[in-house]
């Protein structure tokens, strides 16, 4: 009921949400008389802050036309390499006449970049994206809205998510030869259970995996997300956070945790901070200060878009990761498209590099929680074991803004390089990761390895 009582109150809303944008730009007009007097700015600005508050926030695009390479402009051209009911591999294809540059595009290794499913659209690592794609191929898992998935489709478990990464995979592996993985937050979980069982199979696996800012192990350094799902029964998310989709939605009837509760949730944990925002937003529009306006349009545009989730997946993933820990404790099983259950061994990978990152001062995934996955992952002879902590990020400054670009980024890039055509022989344990230092912005990285599999920019 509650889904149906927020979706008739968006639609009374957005009439006035309309007028309000309309307003500010009646009074913000110079040609218009009503936008002569003394105080037209403040009330142009008053309707603009109204029509952000009030609006319908749609899926942003990436809209990534291009990005440099060594002082060439490439052109990037999206398109969707798999359509999965719940997801798209969607592809960065690069483009460029310059025959050196494109020589050196068809060298670059291969990355799939997993996005989190956890409230947002996987826009959300647009810049993750774009800088990654100055020296990779690129591939990224875009998550669909589960409103917008008939139930005709069936329901979404945490297992198909694990599905889904493997046969991701397996499609670059078929492509290129081999490929590289890159988890940010949410999807390192499921990343790791999808190359354990990859590797416990015997089928090749990735040459490296990167994993930034994910609850590994939830039980280290809990924050206020981890506590919340450890102190509530599964009962409890169930009975309060899922709904069902209505009628007005190509979903209806499924079963979901909605995006406007996850917003809601989202802006409790730091409300002062927004409402700070949305005033310096105020204050902006009457000073005529377009630049910094605009940063905060661009910020809450990406923030306010959120996305339903299955009901299924969402208690499953609570429920897995962060009440029974069952990834650390060694009694995850997965149930694969044939239906059968495989046990997750992280032990079980030998031939993967593995670098985790986690940021200072993260308070979402808390610190050593992405770094406990080297105690799991024993297999992994002990110089392919890397940690990076970044000084003075936060969960976000570890994907985006100048810290993922000046002091994570550069690490990230050499590790892969390092790893390109590369195979690792198996080891009997591993043992502490190799810490790398963040106080520079930048890393020599190695030259890559040519490899016959490569053919594609």
């Amino acid at each position: 009921m509650l889904y149906q009582i927020y979706e008739t109150q968006r639609s009374l809303m957005e009439p006035f949400a309309d007028f309000a944008q309309a307003a500010a730009k009646l009074y913000s007009n110079p040609l218009s008389p009503l936008g002569q007097s003394q105080i037209s700015q403040r009330i142009s600005a008053t309707y603009d802050l109204i029509y952000r508050l009030g609006k319908d926030y749609e899926k942003p695009s990436f809209g990534i036309q291009s990005v440099p390479v060594d002082g060439v402009d490439v052109a990037i051209h999206e398109r969707v390499e798999i359509d999965k009911p719940f997801c798209e591999l969607r592809r960065f294809k690069r483009f460029c006449d310059d025959a050196a540059t494109l020589n050196k595009l068809k060298e670059q290794p291969v990355v799939l970049i997993v996005a989190p499913l956890s409230g947002h659209y996987a826009t959300l690592l647009r810049d993750t994206v774009k800088t990654m794609l100055t020296g990779h191929k690129v591939y990224i898992t875009d998550w669909k809205n589960a409103r917008l998935v008939p139930l005709t489709h069936g329901e979404f478990h945490l297992d198909d998510y694990v599905n889904y990464v493997q046969e991701f995979i397996r499609h670059l592996q078929a492509t290129y030869g081999h490929c590289h993985v890159m988890s940010v937050c949410q999807p390192t979980v499921p990343v790791l259970a999808a190359v354990s069982l990859m590797a416990s199979r015997g089928e090749q696996t990735p040459l490296s995996m990167t994993m930034m800012g994910g609850p590994i192990d939830a039980t280290r350094s809990p924050t206020a997300v981890n506590n919340l799902a450890m102190n509530k029964s599964f009962s409890w998310f169930e009975n309060n956070v899922i709904y069902r989709v209505p009628s007005n939605f190509p979903g209806a009837g499924r079963r979901v945790y909605p995006g406007f509760l996850q917003h809601t949730g989202f802006v409790a944990m730091n409300p002062d901070r927004h409402l700070k925002s949305h005033y310096d937003y105020f204050k902006d529009l009457i000073k005529g200060d377009n630049s910094s306006a605009e940063s905060h349009r661009q910020f809450y545009d990406e923030y306010n878009a959120v996305l339903d989730m299955d009901a299924d997946y969402y208690l499953e993933t609570i429920q897995t990761v962060f009440q029974e820990f069952k990834l650390v404790k060694g009694t995850w099983e997965v149930r694969n498209p044939e239906g059968e259950l495989e046990l997750v061994r992280p032990q079980d990978i030998t031939r993967t590099a593995l670098l985790t990152v986690e940021g200072e001062l993260d308070d979402i995934s808390g610190s050593g929680q992405t770094e406990a996955a080297h105690s799991l992952c024993t297999g992994i002879v002990r110089r392919e074991h890397h940690h990076l902590e970044a000084k003075g990020a936060g969960h976000y400054g570890i994907f985006s803004g100048r810290r993922w670009r000046e002091v994570v980024y550069p690490h990230v890039r050499a590790f892969i390089l390092e790893h390109e055509g590369k195979t690792t022989k198996p080891a009997k344990a591993a043992v502490k990761p190799k810490r790398i230092a963040a106080k520079k912005a930048s890393v020599a990285a190695k030259p890559a390895r040519k490899t016959a599999a490569r053919r594609r920019a």
